[in-house]
Protein backbone atom coordinates (compact mmCIF):
# COMPACT_ATOMS: atom_id res chain seq x y z
CA UNK A 1 0.00 0.00 0.00
CA UNK A 2 1.44 3.34 -1.04
CA UNK A 3 1.04 6.44 1.17
CA UNK A 4 -0.25 9.62 -0.48
CA UNK A 5 2.48 12.04 -1.44
CA UNK A 6 1.05 14.75 0.89
CA UNK A 7 1.21 12.37 3.88
CA UNK A 8 4.83 11.53 3.13
CA UNK A 9 5.66 15.22 2.77
CA UNK A 10 4.00 16.20 6.09
CA UNK A 11 5.63 13.27 7.88
CA UNK A 12 9.03 14.37 6.59
CA UNK A 13 8.38 17.82 8.02
CA UNK A 14 7.10 16.65 11.41
CA UNK A 15 9.65 13.94 12.24
CA UNK A 16 12.60 16.39 12.75
CA UNK A 17 10.40 18.56 14.99
CA UNK A 18 9.35 15.54 17.07
CA UNK A 19 12.94 14.32 17.39
CA UNK A 20 14.06 17.86 18.34
CA UNK A 21 11.41 18.05 21.07
CA UNK A 22 12.50 14.66 22.42
CA UNK A 23 16.15 15.76 22.47
CA UNK A 24 15.41 18.66 24.79
CA UNK A 25 16.09 18.12 28.48
CA UNK A 26 13.27 18.11 31.01
CA UNK A 27 14.39 21.51 32.26
CA UNK A 28 14.31 23.01 28.75
CA UNK A 29 10.88 21.57 28.04
CA UNK A 30 9.50 22.75 31.39
CA UNK A 31 10.86 26.29 30.94
CA UNK A 32 9.55 26.50 27.38
CA UNK A 33 6.07 25.34 28.47
CA UNK A 34 6.17 27.64 31.49
CA UNK A 35 6.94 30.66 29.30
CA UNK A 36 4.14 29.70 26.91
CA UNK A 37 1.72 29.14 29.81
CA UNK A 38 1.00 25.68 28.41
CA UNK A 39 -0.55 24.14 31.55
CA UNK A 40 -1.49 20.85 29.92
CA UNK A 41 2.07 20.33 28.72
CA UNK A 42 3.43 21.25 32.15
CA UNK A 43 1.15 18.74 33.86
CA UNK A 44 2.19 16.06 31.38
CA UNK A 45 5.87 16.77 32.05
CA UNK A 46 5.38 16.57 35.81
CA UNK A 47 3.62 13.23 35.53
CA UNK A 48 6.11 11.72 33.08
CA UNK A 49 9.10 12.84 35.21
CA UNK A 50 7.65 11.98 38.61
CA UNK A 51 10.71 10.03 39.72
CA UNK A 52 13.30 12.66 38.76
CA UNK A 53 11.44 15.96 39.15
CA UNK A 54 12.59 16.75 42.72
CA UNK A 55 16.24 16.10 41.83
CA UNK A 56 15.78 18.33 38.74
CA UNK A 57 14.46 21.08 41.01
CA UNK A 58 17.43 20.60 43.38
CA UNK A 59 19.81 20.97 40.44
CA UNK A 60 18.05 24.17 39.39
CA UNK A 61 18.50 25.61 42.90
CA UNK A 62 22.23 24.83 42.78
CA UNK A 63 22.48 26.44 39.32
CA UNK A 64 20.60 29.51 40.54
CA UNK A 65 22.99 30.02 43.47
CA UNK A 66 26.13 29.84 41.33
CA UNK A 67 28.33 32.93 41.69
CA UNK A 68 28.14 33.80 38.00
CA UNK A 69 24.35 34.30 38.10
CA UNK A 70 22.90 37.78 38.25
CA UNK A 71 19.88 38.54 40.41
CA UNK A 72 17.26 38.35 37.64
CA UNK A 73 18.56 35.04 36.25
CA UNK A 74 18.88 33.63 39.77
CA UNK A 75 15.29 34.53 40.65
CA UNK A 76 13.99 33.14 37.36
CA UNK A 77 15.62 29.76 37.98
CA UNK A 78 14.36 29.68 41.58
CA UNK A 79 10.88 30.52 40.34
CA UNK A 80 11.04 27.63 37.86
CA UNK A 81 12.21 25.28 40.62
CA UNK A 82 9.42 26.48 42.91
CA UNK A 83 6.84 25.94 40.15
CA UNK A 84 8.13 22.42 39.51
CA UNK A 85 7.83 21.40 43.15
CA UNK A 86 4.48 23.18 43.62
CA UNK A 87 2.98 21.21 40.73
CA UNK A 88 4.56 18.04 42.08
CA UNK A 89 2.99 18.65 45.52
CA UNK A 90 -0.40 19.33 43.98
CA UNK A 91 -0.27 16.05 42.04
CA UNK A 92 1.69 13.71 44.34
CA UNK A 93 1.56 15.39 47.80
CA UNK A 94 5.35 15.31 48.25
CA UNK A 95 8.27 17.77 48.19
CA UNK A 96 7.10 19.97 51.07
CA UNK A 97 10.54 20.45 52.65
CA UNK A 98 12.14 21.26 49.33
CA UNK A 99 9.44 23.81 48.48
CA UNK A 100 9.85 25.53 51.84
CA UNK A 101 13.63 25.66 51.34
CA UNK A 102 13.27 27.16 47.86
CA UNK A 103 10.86 29.80 49.14
CA UNK A 104 13.23 30.67 52.00
CA UNK A 105 16.05 31.11 49.47
CA UNK A 106 13.81 33.34 47.33
CA UNK A 107 13.03 35.52 50.36
CA UNK A 108 16.69 35.67 51.35
CA UNK A 109 17.88 36.56 47.84
CA UNK A 110 15.16 39.21 47.51
CA UNK A 111 16.24 40.82 50.78
CA UNK A 112 19.90 40.76 49.75
CA UNK A 113 19.01 42.46 46.46
CA UNK A 114 16.89 45.06 48.28
CA UNK A 115 19.85 45.91 50.54
CA UNK A 116 22.21 45.98 47.55
CA UNK A 117 19.97 48.43 45.72
CA UNK A 118 19.64 50.62 48.81
CA UNK A 119 23.43 50.67 49.12
CA UNK A 120 23.84 51.45 45.43
CA UNK A 121 21.35 54.31 45.77
CA UNK A 122 22.95 55.60 48.96
CA UNK A 123 25.09 58.15 47.17
CA UNK A 124 22.84 58.69 44.15
CA UNK A 125 21.90 62.20 45.27
CA UNK A 126 25.57 63.16 45.41
CA UNK A 127 26.06 61.91 41.85
CA UNK A 128 22.88 63.27 40.31
CA UNK A 129 24.76 66.30 39.01
CA UNK A 130 26.53 65.28 35.79
CA UNK A 131 30.21 64.57 36.41
CA UNK A 132 30.08 64.28 40.21
CA UNK A 133 31.59 61.01 41.43
CA UNK A 134 31.55 59.52 44.92
CA UNK A 135 34.80 57.65 45.52
CA UNK A 136 33.66 54.79 47.70
CA UNK A 137 36.07 51.96 46.95
CA UNK A 138 37.57 52.21 50.47
CA UNK A 139 34.35 53.24 52.15
CA UNK A 140 34.75 50.80 55.05
CA UNK A 141 38.29 51.93 55.80
CA UNK A 142 37.23 55.58 55.62
CA UNK A 143 34.29 54.97 57.96
CA UNK A 144 36.69 53.47 60.52
CA UNK A 145 38.52 56.81 60.51
CA UNK A 146 35.26 58.72 60.88
CA UNK A 147 35.31 59.99 57.29
CA UNK A 148 32.61 59.78 54.62
CA UNK A 149 33.65 59.09 51.00
CA UNK A 150 35.13 61.78 48.78
CA UNK A 151 32.95 63.64 46.26
CA UNK A 152 34.88 64.62 43.16
CA UNK A 153 33.12 67.48 41.31
CA UNK A 154 34.29 67.35 37.69
CA UNK A 155 32.41 70.55 36.86
CA UNK A 156 34.33 72.75 39.29
CA UNK A 157 37.72 71.49 38.09
CA UNK A 158 36.58 71.89 34.49
CA UNK A 159 36.33 75.65 35.01
CA UNK A 160 40.10 75.89 35.51
CA UNK A 161 41.46 72.88 33.60
CA UNK A 162 40.84 71.32 30.24
CA UNK A 163 40.21 67.58 30.56
CA UNK A 164 43.56 66.86 28.88
CA UNK A 165 45.41 68.27 31.91
CA UNK A 166 44.50 65.13 33.87
CA UNK A 167 43.47 62.54 31.27
CA UNK A 168 45.26 60.30 30.56
CA UNK A 169 48.41 61.95 31.87
CA UNK A 170 47.53 61.78 35.58
CA UNK A 171 44.34 59.70 35.64
CA UNK A 172 43.17 56.96 33.27
CA UNK A 173 39.80 58.21 32.05
CA UNK A 174 37.85 55.23 33.33
CA UNK A 175 36.18 54.88 36.67
CA UNK A 176 37.47 52.39 39.28
CA UNK A 177 40.83 51.71 37.61
CA UNK A 178 43.05 54.42 39.15
CA UNK A 179 43.42 52.91 42.66
CA UNK A 180 43.34 56.29 44.39
CA UNK A 181 44.78 56.09 47.91
CA UNK A 182 45.90 58.66 50.48
CA UNK A 183 49.40 57.21 50.36
CA UNK A 184 49.71 57.88 46.62
CA UNK A 185 48.28 61.37 47.02
CA UNK A 186 50.79 62.23 49.76
CA UNK A 187 53.59 61.05 47.45
CA UNK A 188 52.48 63.62 44.86
CA UNK A 189 50.62 61.25 42.56
CA UNK A 190 47.02 61.39 41.28
CA UNK A 191 45.18 64.16 43.20
CA UNK A 192 48.50 64.97 44.89
CA UNK A 193 49.91 66.35 41.64
CA UNK A 194 47.95 69.52 42.38
CA UNK A 195 46.73 69.18 45.95
CA UNK A 196 50.14 69.74 47.48
CA UNK A 197 49.74 73.20 49.03
CA UNK A 198 51.30 74.89 46.01
CA UNK A 199 48.89 74.54 43.09
CA UNK A 200 45.84 73.71 45.25
CA UNK A 201 45.13 73.14 48.94
CA UNK A 202 47.18 70.42 50.63
CA UNK A 203 45.28 67.12 50.76
CA UNK A 204 47.37 65.97 53.73
CA UNK A 205 45.81 68.42 56.17
CA UNK A 206 42.40 69.21 54.70
CA UNK A 207 40.61 65.85 54.73
CA UNK A 208 37.12 67.22 55.25
CA UNK A 209 37.32 69.52 52.23
CA UNK A 210 36.96 66.43 50.03
CA UNK A 211 35.38 63.85 52.34
CA UNK A 212 31.92 65.39 52.12
CA UNK A 213 29.51 62.70 50.88
CA UNK A 214 26.31 62.85 52.88
CA UNK A 215 27.27 66.04 54.72
CA UNK A 216 25.34 69.34 54.41
CA UNK A 217 28.48 70.96 52.93
CA UNK A 218 28.14 68.69 49.90
CA UNK A 219 25.17 70.75 48.73
CA UNK A 220 27.46 73.36 47.20
CA UNK A 221 28.99 70.71 44.94
CA UNK A 222 25.58 70.08 43.38
CA UNK A 223 24.50 73.69 43.05
CA UNK A 224 26.42 75.91 40.58
CA UNK A 225 24.27 78.84 41.76
CA UNK A 226 26.14 78.70 45.06
CA UNK A 227 29.54 79.12 43.39
CA UNK A 228 31.74 81.80 44.94
CA UNK A 229 32.62 83.53 41.67
CA UNK A 230 35.23 85.86 43.12
CA UNK A 231 37.07 82.97 44.75
CA UNK A 232 36.90 80.93 41.52
CA UNK A 233 38.21 83.94 39.58
CA UNK A 234 41.07 84.41 42.04
CA UNK A 235 42.13 80.75 41.69
CA UNK A 236 41.81 81.00 37.89
CA UNK A 237 44.21 83.95 37.81
CA UNK A 238 46.73 82.09 39.96
CA UNK A 239 46.62 79.15 37.55
CA UNK A 240 46.72 81.24 34.37
CA UNK A 241 43.09 80.48 33.52
CA UNK A 242 40.14 82.88 33.20
CA UNK A 243 36.74 83.09 34.90
CA UNK A 244 34.96 86.19 33.60
CA UNK A 245 31.80 85.70 35.62
CA UNK A 246 30.48 89.18 34.81
CA UNK A 247 29.79 87.85 31.30
CA UNK A 248 27.36 85.26 32.66
CA UNK A 249 23.82 85.79 31.33
CA UNK A 250 21.86 87.39 34.18
CA UNK A 251 24.69 86.37 36.48
CA UNK A 252 23.82 82.67 36.24
CA UNK A 253 25.73 79.73 34.80
CA UNK A 254 23.78 78.64 31.68
CA UNK A 255 22.14 75.21 31.74
CA UNK A 256 20.85 72.97 28.98
CA UNK A 257 17.24 71.79 28.98
CA UNK A 258 18.18 68.91 31.27
CA UNK A 259 19.64 71.19 33.93
CA UNK A 260 23.32 70.50 33.23
CA UNK A 261 25.96 73.16 32.60
CA UNK A 262 26.13 74.32 28.98
CA UNK A 263 29.89 74.50 28.55
CA UNK A 264 29.77 75.52 24.89
CA UNK A 265 27.58 78.49 25.78
CA UNK A 266 30.09 79.49 28.46
CA UNK A 267 32.84 79.28 25.85
CA UNK A 268 30.87 81.28 23.27
CA UNK A 269 30.35 84.06 25.79
CA UNK A 270 34.02 84.10 26.80
CA UNK A 271 33.16 83.37 30.41
CA UNK A 272 36.01 80.96 30.96
CA UNK A 273 39.32 79.85 29.53
CA UNK A 274 40.77 76.76 31.23
CA UNK A 275 44.46 75.95 30.97
CA UNK A 276 45.53 73.12 28.59
CA UNK A 277 48.32 71.77 30.83
CA UNK A 278 50.07 72.41 34.13
CA UNK A 279 53.05 73.61 32.07
CA UNK A 280 50.87 76.24 30.39
CA UNK A 281 50.93 75.01 26.79
CA UNK A 282 49.02 72.45 24.73
CA UNK A 283 51.43 69.59 24.09
CA UNK A 284 49.39 67.89 21.34
CA UNK A 285 47.74 70.78 19.57
CA UNK A 286 44.22 70.77 18.15
CA UNK A 287 42.96 68.56 15.35
CA UNK A 288 40.71 70.53 13.01
CA UNK A 289 38.42 68.44 10.79
CA UNK A 290 34.83 67.26 10.80
CA UNK A 291 33.28 63.84 10.22
CA UNK A 292 29.72 63.40 9.02
CA UNK A 293 28.24 60.21 10.47
CA UNK A 294 25.46 58.90 8.22
CA UNK A 295 22.93 57.44 10.65
CA UNK A 296 21.60 53.91 10.20
CA UNK A 297 17.98 54.78 10.92
CA UNK A 298 16.05 56.99 8.51
CA UNK A 299 14.01 58.57 11.29
CA UNK A 300 16.90 60.65 12.66
CA UNK A 301 19.22 63.17 11.07
CA UNK A 302 22.95 62.71 10.57
CA UNK A 303 25.64 63.62 13.11
CA UNK A 304 28.45 66.08 12.43
CA UNK A 305 31.42 65.37 14.70
CA UNK A 306 33.79 68.31 15.20
CA UNK A 307 37.32 67.22 16.08
CA UNK A 308 38.29 70.80 16.93
CA UNK A 309 35.75 71.08 19.75
CA UNK A 310 36.75 67.73 21.23
CA UNK A 311 40.53 67.98 20.81
CA UNK A 312 40.48 71.38 22.52
CA UNK A 313 39.32 69.51 25.63
CA UNK A 314 40.88 66.05 25.50
CA UNK A 315 43.99 64.33 24.18
CA UNK A 316 43.73 62.30 20.99
CA UNK A 317 45.16 59.35 22.91
CA UNK A 318 42.09 59.28 25.15
CA UNK A 319 39.93 58.15 22.22
CA UNK A 320 42.38 56.60 19.77
CA UNK A 321 42.78 53.71 19.35
CA UNK A 322 41.14 52.22 22.47
CA UNK A 323 37.68 53.81 22.06
CA UNK A 324 37.64 54.57 18.32
CA UNK A 325 39.73 52.93 15.61
CA UNK A 326 41.73 55.72 14.01
CA UNK A 327 40.53 54.96 10.49
CA UNK A 328 37.50 56.38 8.74
CA UNK A 329 34.64 53.90 8.39
CA UNK A 330 36.13 51.28 10.74
CA UNK A 331 33.90 52.03 13.75
CA UNK A 332 30.52 50.29 13.80
CA UNK A 333 28.76 52.69 16.16
CA UNK A 334 25.37 51.89 17.68
CA UNK A 335 23.32 53.85 20.22
CA UNK A 336 22.84 50.70 22.31
CA UNK A 337 26.63 50.42 22.62
CA UNK A 338 26.95 54.08 23.60
CA UNK A 339 24.37 53.52 26.33
CA UNK A 340 26.68 50.82 27.72
CA UNK A 341 29.58 53.27 27.91
CA UNK A 342 31.22 52.49 24.57
CA UNK A 343 32.22 54.94 21.82
CA UNK A 344 30.73 58.40 22.61
CA UNK A 345 29.26 56.91 25.80
CA UNK A 346 32.75 56.93 27.30
CA UNK A 347 32.10 60.61 28.21
CA UNK A 348 28.56 61.54 27.22
CA UNK A 349 26.05 60.83 29.94
CA UNK A 350 28.86 60.72 32.52
CA UNK A 351 30.74 64.02 32.38
CA UNK A 352 29.40 65.49 29.16
CA UNK A 353 25.83 66.17 28.05
CA UNK A 354 23.39 63.29 28.12
CA UNK A 355 22.18 61.17 25.18
CA UNK A 356 18.62 62.24 26.00
CA UNK A 357 19.48 65.50 24.21
CA UNK A 358 19.23 63.69 20.84
CA UNK A 359 18.98 66.69 18.53
CA UNK A 360 22.15 68.22 19.92
CA UNK A 361 24.11 65.69 17.84
CA UNK A 362 21.52 64.52 15.29
CA UNK A 363 21.25 67.96 13.68
CA UNK A 364 22.48 67.52 10.10
CA UNK A 365 19.88 67.06 7.32
CA UNK A 366 20.09 63.61 5.73
CA UNK A 367 20.03 65.01 2.19
CA UNK A 368 22.96 67.41 2.67
CA UNK A 369 26.71 66.79 2.96
CA UNK A 370 28.55 69.92 4.14
CA UNK A 371 31.62 70.81 2.04
CA UNK A 372 35.02 69.64 3.23
CA UNK A 373 33.82 67.02 5.69
CA UNK A 374 34.88 63.39 5.92
CA UNK A 375 31.98 60.95 5.55
CA UNK A 376 31.49 57.89 7.74
CA UNK A 377 28.95 55.46 6.32
CA UNK A 378 27.43 52.69 8.47
CA UNK A 379 28.70 49.15 8.04
CA UNK A 380 25.29 47.62 8.74
CA UNK A 381 21.74 48.80 8.39
CA UNK A 382 19.59 49.21 11.47
CA UNK A 383 18.86 51.57 14.36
Amino acid sequence: MRLPALTIFLTALLIPAILHAQSKSFKEQFIESYRNRDLKRLESLVVSHKDTLLSEAEALVEEALAKDKGFEERMFLLDIASSMVTMYRFRFKGGRDLLERINRIIRTESEKERKRLLEAMRWSREEEFLGNFVMRRYEKEMAERGLPPVIYPHWIHRIWFQCKVCHNKIFVMKRWVNEITQEKIEKGRLCGVCHNGKIAFDARSNCRRCHLAGRPEAERLREPERLDHEKVQKIARQLGAEWNYKKLPEGRIPRDRFGFIDWLELKRRGVFKPIPSLEGKDEEGIRDNKILFITKGKSVQNVLFDHKIHSSWIRCSVCHPLIFKDKLGENDIWMKDMARGQFCGHCHGKVSFTFADCMRCHSQPRDTIPPGVLVHRPKRKGG
